[in-house]
C-alpha cells in the first residue's frame, strides 16, 4: 500500500498547484489549499485528520508579515500534534527561487521574488504571474524539475542542496527571525526519496 501524505497549504493557488503537479506513483498525496495562516492552518490540519488517517501530515505556510510569535508557535504546535512543517521565511516563492538562484540566505523581501524568478525562467519559455493567477504552470513546473546544464543536476536537487545549506546556518531558536530560509526542501526530499531506487 502506498504511503499517504496530507499537505495542508496556507496558499490556495501557488502551493497546491506545485504539489498537485508532482504526480508521484510511489505515494498518495492529498493537497488542501486553505487560505488560512500559521496557527489557524495547523488547527485546520488537526480537523482534517479526525476524519481520515494519513501516514504523514505536513503544514505548508509562510512567515509573511505575521507576528514572530504566531509563526514560531505554529511550528511548535504542529510538532506537538505529530505534524511536519514546510515553512518559508518569507514566502513559498523563496523555495522556487532557489531552483535558479544560489541565494546565500539573509534578508530578501518577498516583493522581489517574482522578478528574480521571472528573470531566470522567461528566457526558458515560462512566466510566473505572482500578482494574478499565482499558479505554477506546467511550463514553469517542467523547468523546476528540469536539468541545469551548468551544474549538471536537476534544478530541484540544486534547490534542496541550497535550502539545506542555508537552513543549517541558523540556530532555529526563532525561525521567524531566520530570513531568508525554508524547510520545503525537507518535504521534497522526503517525497522524492520514495521514488528513488534503493541504491541511489
Amino acid at each position: 500500500m502506498l504511503p499517504t501524505f496530507l499537505i495542508v497549504c496556507e496558499g490556495k493557488k501557488t502551493e497546491p498547484s506545485y504539489f498537485n503537479a508532482l504526480k508521484l506513483k510511489t505515494a498518495t498525496i492529498e493537497v488542501v489549499g486553505q487560505g488560512c495562516n500559521t496557527l489557524s492552518l495547523v488547527r485546520r490540519a488537526q480537523q482534517l485528520v479526525t476524519s481520515k488517517a494519513f501516514d504523514e501530515v505536513w503544514c505548508v505556510f509562510d512567515k509573511d508579515d505575521f507576528p514572530d510569535q504566531d509563526f514560531n508557535q505554529a511550528i511548535v504546535l504542529a510538532s506537538a500534534k505529530g505534524f511536519r512543517v514546510a515553512y518559508s521565511n518569507q514566502a513559498f516563492e523563496y523555495w522556487l527561487l532557489l531552483h535558479f538562484n544560489d541565494h546565500q540566505g539573509g534578508a530578501l523581501h518577498r516583493n522581489h521574488y517574482a522578478d528574480l524568478i521571472n528573470r531566470a525562467i522567461q528566457p526558458l519559455g515560462a512566466w510566473y504571474d505572482a500578482t494574478g493567477s499565482k499558479v505554477i504552470t506546467p511550463e514553469f513546473f517542467h523547468l523546476l524539475f528540469g536539468y541545469d546544464a551548468k551544474y549538471r543536476k536537476r534544478r530541484v536537487d540544486l534547490a534542496i542542496e541550497r535550502a539545506k545549506r542555508i537552513y543549517d546556518r541558523y540556530p532555529h531558536q526563532s525561525p521567524a527571525e531566520e530570513e531568508s530560509s525554508t524547510t520545503v526542501h525537507v518535504l521534497l526530499d522526503r517525497l522524492l526519496a520514495l521514488s528513488r531506487p534503493c541504491n541511489a
